[in-house]
């Protein structure tokens, strides 16, 4: 297999240079977080969707499990080729085609046309993790893991503050007013991508159909991408359990919250970004399986907390925000792990670890609907755990082996 390689047009390569400025690092996080935000906004509107096209909790539940599979699908067919195209102009594209989609399920007349247009929005959304693998391979291998988190922050604020956004403007002009204004605020990412993120050119000489089997060919070959994939995927799974059985609790009885209430509640979990920053600190400094640990400890416990918090708003905020943490730690940690794995193949690397997280994202969204229409919050608390619990074990059996 001929080898990929990346460098700035006219510079030395990346490694050798300090790293994107600040204001590029920002532009990128609002990017990022903006073309994240879609797979999101459905989750505080899910009541709102099911009553509009006549959906049940259950259909309606699988526009969020759409989203998250069909960010899975991309991530597997589209992230790679930023190993063999200029990363600006494949982003550009996606944020652009994204934009499209967006424009489809806000126009959506029936719950299938609204799964099509939210399957086909995710796929291309992964314009984000092309923005992310852009900016670790702008990064010094010292700065690696604070550059990815301040990029990957955007993408954990835009998915918060996406639900209070589309609460929010539900209560002024229903749940399509969100996809509207999201679609017009990533046509407008687009062209600032195009104008603002610098050139990376790509060397390498594969073909579609081979970089694809490349990309298979580094998770049979790298022991360390599968261990962290099947952790990714089981700590997003926990997490997105109490994302999408969250709705549901809030909006039922006692609480009955309207669906931009929801959202705002949502903002709790903004902590996580000041614990993926302290995080990525601790992992340039050579302690990243140590955060994954405490990581996963954290997101059972978060479980744990979330069994009281069916009737208590107080154990329901302090569950969350455990999640939350615990769920950015991991993946920060496993992020700065891998980037510096193998430097030639990162979109390659990052696609294959990002497809096991977000297919567990999905396979989570599934269950909870599933397991709140049959055991309600109990269930759910019972099932994020044991998830979390995978998470708890697959690090422990990867410290052993580190070990040894």
């Amino acid at each position: 297999m001929t080898q990929t390689g990346l460098h700035r047009l006219g510079t030395a390569a990346p490694e050798e240079h300090t790293g994107p400025p600040r204001g590029l690092l920002l532009l990128m996080a609002v990017a990022t977080g903006l073309s994240c935000a879609g797979n999101y906004i459905a989750q505080p509107l899910l009541d709102l969707i099911s009553h509009d096209l006549h959906l049940g909790s259950v259909l309606a539940g699988l526009v969020v499990t759409a989203s998250q599979a069909g960010y899975a699908l991309g991530l597997l067919l589209l992230v790679p080729l930023g190993d063999v195209i200029d990363r600006r102009r494949l982003a550009v594209t996606l944020f652009l085609a994204t934009a499209l989609f967006l424009t489809v399920s806000a126009l959506a007349p029936s719950g299938p046309v609204l799964l099509a247009g939210t399957v086909l929005a995710a796929i291309t959304s992964v314009g984000a993790q092309v923005v992310v693998a852009h900016a670790a391979a702008l990064a010094t291998a010292q700065t690696r893991g604070r550059t990815v988190a301040t990029v990957m922050s955007g993408v954990l604020l835009g998915g918060l503050l996406a639900r209070t956004a589309a609460g929010g403007l539900s209560e002024l002009g229903g749940w399509r007013t969100a996809y509207w204004v999201l679609a017009v605020l990533m046509a407008g990412a687009a062209v600032t991508l195009h104008r603002r993120l610098p050139h990376l050119t790509a060397t390498a000489e594969l073909r579609y159909p081979a970089l694809l089997r490349s990309t298979l060919s580094l998770l049979r070959n790298e022991p360390l991408l599968r261990r962290r994939a099947l952790l990714g995927g089981l700590s997003l799974a926990s997490y997105s359990a109490q994302l999408t059985a969250l709705t549901f609790l809030l909006a039922g009885a006692p609480f009955r919250w309207s669906a931009s209430s929801i959202g705002l509640f949502g903002l709790v979990g903004a902590v996580g970004v000041l614990a993926m920053t302290f995080a990525a600190r601790l992992s340039d400094r050579g302690h990243a399986r140590k955060v994954t640990g405490c990581a996963t400890a954290l997101l059972l416990t978060g479980w744990l907390i979330l069994f009281a918090g069916e009737r208590s708003l107080a154990w329901l905020a302090a569950g969350v925000i455990a999640l939350n943490i615990g769920q950015q730690a991991v993946l920060n940690s496993s992020q700065t792990i891998l980037f510096a794995l193998r430097p030639e193949a990162r979109n390659r690397i990052n696609s294959a670890f990002s497809t096991g997280l977000f297919l567990g994202g999905a396979i989570g969204s599934a269950l909870a609907s599933v397991v709140w229409a049959t055991a309600g919050w109990p269930g759910v608390c019972v099932l994020g755990a044991a998830l979390s619990a995978g998470a708890v074990a697959v690090s422990a059996w990867e410290s052993v082996r580190a070990s040894a």
